[in-house]
């Protein structure tokens, strides 16, 4: 694939996975700032594999459905100026003997080009789609995603991976091998282990190979894992005591237990499920349970996140466009992007991230606060993030700041981490953060306090930058005894709306920290090599 480059107007690509239950459509605009943005996601079940594996042979009710479904969805992309399309087909394409009739019949009624990928490639935008929005840090995770046809796990990091696998088993597939004679009816016990004697069979020598690598979590990124979760959640812990997202392998039991016993009519009545899925979750069941149990796994981590989203990042990868590509994070991503894509004043952003993280250190040193790396991470994105309800109106800008990054799908933060960070950037002007303001009810009272804390670094960093002009080089506390603390600011040239902005913040202060804040301003020059010097 050619490297591909954003003109001034930007540029809008359609991706589409054509998977062996549901058609998947991603629509994104690539902006000329080196952001892009997703304008919609759609998804259609279209049961291409329905009745396939038996025979390899797609049938003709099949193809039509698949193509109804790929000519609204082209068709709706268009409405969005879409200019190119990236569309892949998976399982039940690859190994159909009328293959070329599907992809035939895609060209002609669709006007889509669809590209036919591997198993094993089919691994890599997985992990891909799937690592790129999460926050791994230094662990590894186990990575799995049951399709209709096939299953795909990988073993790997925040960057890169050391197992990609593709196996035969499929939600539909394994449907059509064990269940369709009796679809109706409960399965029974003896006929579930058949089942599962059948996949442990089959991934018995990725299992052992798995087994030698670290592995610090499981994640599942398929509609059959996220069905599962959510009928966890609700049939058994309809009070909300499990956490969302999250399947334990204890759940996992007795989800199998409540459908299997259940006829298709029942089941599709059981809490949480999705009726369209009811006839093959158990299907998916099985395959989830049978890694969990060979892999020793306590819980899988779900995510919305897969192929389609692999197809974004790997296009991406190949953009001239986007030269900080696979140097940032997820967070750093997700939290450029966003900015990005509400038109944030980058240089003021970046400037007051930079004098908020010199306050949080120095006011570490002077013992004012003891948080550690992960308050230090939410409070720089908060702090790069804090204006961008300007976008919005610049009139009360800090609660559409609020709106905005609490109701974004930033990647790799979860659901409290968001909320913090919406809340810190709510109180960076004009009301002053009290517990009672806060809106993050399943915070303790430590973690209040922090939003408090942080919020009002943030008051500092913003003041000391007012003008937009970055006149303060640098700033940190220097000293702290009982009953004041003293900040330095060091800047290069008149800064008194700076200095005014800090002053009107000395009582908000005062009241966080029980202590007195003394400002001590120093001027720096600058000789002819640009280097800076204070003078006090």
């Amino acid at each position: 694939m050619k490297s591909r480059k954003i003109g001034a107007a930007g540029r809008i690509v359609t991706f589409i996975d054509i998977g062996t239950n549901s058609v998947r459509m991603l629509v994104v605009r690539f902006n000329p700032n080196h952001s892009y943005s997703i304008l919609t996601r759609q998804k259609q079940q279209v049961r291409l594999g329905e009745g396939e594996f038996d025979d390899e042979e797609i049938t003709p009710e099949a193809i039509d459905r698949t193509c109804l479904v790929c000519r609204k969805f082209v068709d709706l992309a268009r409405t969005f100026s879409a200019e190119e399309f990236v569309a892949v087909a998976t399982s039940a394409a690859r190994e159909a003997s009328n293959q070329n009739e599907l992809l035939n019949r895609l060209r002609r009624d669709a006007l889509l080009d669809v590209r036919v990928i591997s198993g094993l490639e089919e691994a890599r935008l997985i992990y891909l789609g799937v690592a790129s929005g999460m926050h791994l840090g230094d662990r590894q995770a186990f990575f799995l995603d049951i399709g209709g046809g096939s299953t795909e796990i990988s073993v790997g990091g925040q960057q890169q991976y050391q197992i990609l696998e593709s196996f035969r088993l499929g939600a539909i597939r394994l449907t059509n091998l064990f269940f369709s004679r009796n679809l109706a009816e409960p399965v029974h016990s003896d006929q579930y282990k058949i089942v599962q004697q059948y996949v442990k069979n089959a991934i018995i020598h990725t299992v052992q190979k798995i087994k030698k690598q670290k592995i610090d979590l499981a994640v599942g990124s398929s509609g059959s894992i996220m069905n599962l979760a959510d009928i966890a959640q609700k049939a058994l812990h309809p009070a909300g005591t499990s956490p969302s997202g999250v399947l334990t392998y204890r759940d996992l039991k007795k989800v199998i237990d409540l459908l299997c016993a259940l006829p298709l009519e029942d089941r599709r009545k059981v809490p949480g499920i999705n009726p369209e899925r009811a006839d093959i979750i158990i299907a998916g069941a099985v395959i989830l349970e049978t890694f969990m149990k060979e892999l020793a796994l306590e819980s899988v981590t779900t995510t919305s996140r897969g192929l389609q989203d692999g197809l974004l990042v790997d296009y991406l990868s190949r953009m001239e466009d986007f030269p900080l590509f696979g140097t940032l994070s997820p967070r750093e991503t997700s939290v450029l992007q966003l900015g990005r894509s509400c038109g944030i004043n980058e240089a003021h952003a970046r400037t007051v991230t930079r004098l908020v993280l010199e306050i949080f250190d120095s006011a570490k040193e002077m013992k004012l606060h003891d948080y550690g790396e992960w308050e230090r991470d939410l409070l720089e994105y908060a702090a790069f993030l804090h204006d961008i309800g300007s976008f919005i109106s610049f009139t009360n800008h800090h609660a559409h700041s609020y709106y905005i990054i609490k109701n974004s799908e930033l990647l790799g933060f979860d659901l409290k981490e968001i909320d913090i960070m919406a809340n810190i950037a709510r109180f960076h002007r004009k009301k002053k953060p009290r517990k009672k303001h806060l809106d993050v009810p399943d915070l303790d009272g430590h973690e209040q306090r922090m939003v408090m804390v942080l919020a009002m670094f943030v008051r500092l960093g913003e003041s000391l930058d007012r003008s937009h002009a970055g006149l303060v080089e640098h700033t940190k506390f220097i000293r702290s005894d009982k009953n004041e603390v003293v900040l330095d600011i060091i800047a290069q040239s008149d800064c008194q709306l700076e200095i005014w902005g800090v002053e009107a913040e000395q009582r908000a202060f005062e009241k966080v920290f029980s202590k007195r804040l003394i400002i001590n301003v120093i001027a720096s020059r600058t000789d002819g090599n640009g280097n800076g010097h204070r003078e006090n």
